[in-house]
């Protein structure tokens, strides 16, 4: 059943008025009708069935039928920080990670990235990212809306740690826990839906003086196993672990 997300305003004595592209693409690509159903989340955790009852030129209606709690959503609260990579791998890395249960995705540059912080393009290339987003999120069934932030600089980023209850630098250097160690660990300590951060580099790593600050602001290092993954790989790899001893366990 089609997906769409809509602010809680949008839905007002059981009628969720759709509009913008959602809209258009009920009417034009999905090529719907009056009497199919839709899903209606609200992005606070609520899922609606919906009947369409009216297309109109700038907007759709539908008609709530039921309700219920979104069940998609991970007893977590994910963030991944992820070092900017070449190309294209990025949109790969958001399409994935919204599918692996992250709820914010925010890139860094650091010092060996090979792709830089380019201000002039940042708000159009944000707007698409958060596009790509929105996608992936529609088509697993998630209850919110993942988002992508504007990209930062790693000192900055680093500083973050304080505002987690768990903050995860994966790090393929020396000194490392493996990853699902730490979690188990973890576990007896958490509250109920804790928030864990990963912190996950580009193709260039991290050096030795980013490691060292990194650990310095409170980010545990962990491993993800012995064999070296690609920028678009680990991300995917420390959310799966995530998801497995937090959600699947």
């Amino acid at each position: 059943m089609p997906r769409f997300f809509v602010e809680k305003e949008q839905i007002q004595n059981q009628i969720v008025t759709i509009v913008g592209e959602d809209a258009h693409h009920l009417s034009r690509a999905l090529r719907m009708a009056a009497g199919e159903h839709i899903t209606i989340c609200d992005q606070k955790g609520t899922d609606y069935d919906c009947v369409l009852t009216d297309f109109l030129p700038d907007r759709v209606l539908a008609m709530v039928e039921t309700q219920n709690p979104t069940q998609t959503e991970p007893p977590y609260t994910a963030v991944l920080y992820q070092g900017l990579p070449k190309g294209e791998k990025f949109d790969f890395i958001i399409q994935k990670a919204v599918e692996c249960g992250v709820c914010r995705i925010v890139p860094f540059e650091s010092e060996r990235s090979v792709v830089h912080i380019r201000e002039e393009k940042g708000e159009k290339k944000a707007e698409r990212q958060n596009r790509i987003a929105a996608e992936a999120a529609k088509q697993c069934g998630r209850g919110i809306l993942p988002g992508v932030g504007a990209a930062r600089r790693l000192k900055e980023v680093l500083q973050d740690a304080k505002q987690f209850d768990l903050a995860l630098f994966c790090y393929e250097g020396a000194g490392t826990t493996p990853m699902p160690l730490v979690l188990r660990q973890a576990r007896q300590t958490l509250t109920e839906k804790p928030s864990v951060a990963l912190l996950v580099g580009s193709e260039g790593g991290f050096s030795e003086a980013e490691a060292a600050l990194a650990k310095e602001q409170g980010w545990i290092p962990v491993g993800l196993g012995k064999r070296i993954l690609r920028a678009e790989t680990a991300p995917i790899v420390a959310l799966s672990i995530l998801c497995a001893e937090l959600e699947l366990s």
